[in-house]
């Protein structure tokens, strides 16, 4: 027959149990995060003629555009905050470039989107400009 667990027993698969479900919970968490599918520029471009007239991520969930920005970070460390277009695609953040002083060099678009479940998430998309605007 079967014989009753011991106290040690009920113990560790209680233990089990929880870590399972904390595994499970954390997973996914891990999944909800939003995350870029589009970008222009695509990571690791080059612009030989000049930089991009605009910027443009599109991600993978709806973001709250109040609470998400777009900053240009310079090779000379500076940085450009860039005002969001309005728009009705409530996975895309898009902006014009034409306020940043560009030079060449490597460059990198940095963005932060709240998703609607609040999970806040970062990135980097780094490009090259090889010539500055004339």
């Amino acid at each position: 027959g079967n014989a009753p667990l011991t106290p040690d027993t009920r113990r560790l698969v209680l233990l089990a149990s929880a870590a399972l479900a904390l595994a499970a919970l954390l997973l996914r968490r891990a999944w909800a995060h939003t995350l870029v599918v589009e970008a222009e520029p695509a990571a690791g471009a080059v612009f030989a003629e000049g930089p991009p007239p605009r910027v443009r991520l599109r991600f993978n969930g709806r973001i709250d555009r109040t609470r998400s920005r777009l900053v240009l970070h310079a090779p000379d460390g500076g940085q450009t905050p860039l005002p969001l277009d309005s728009g009705n695609d409530p996975t895309l953040l898009e902006a014009r470039t034409d306020i940043v002083p560009w030079k060449p060099g490597a460059w990198s678009l940095r963005w932060q989107v709240l998703a609607l479940d609040g999970q806040i998430t970062r990135g980097d998309v780094p490009f090259t400009v090889r010539a500055a605007p004339r």
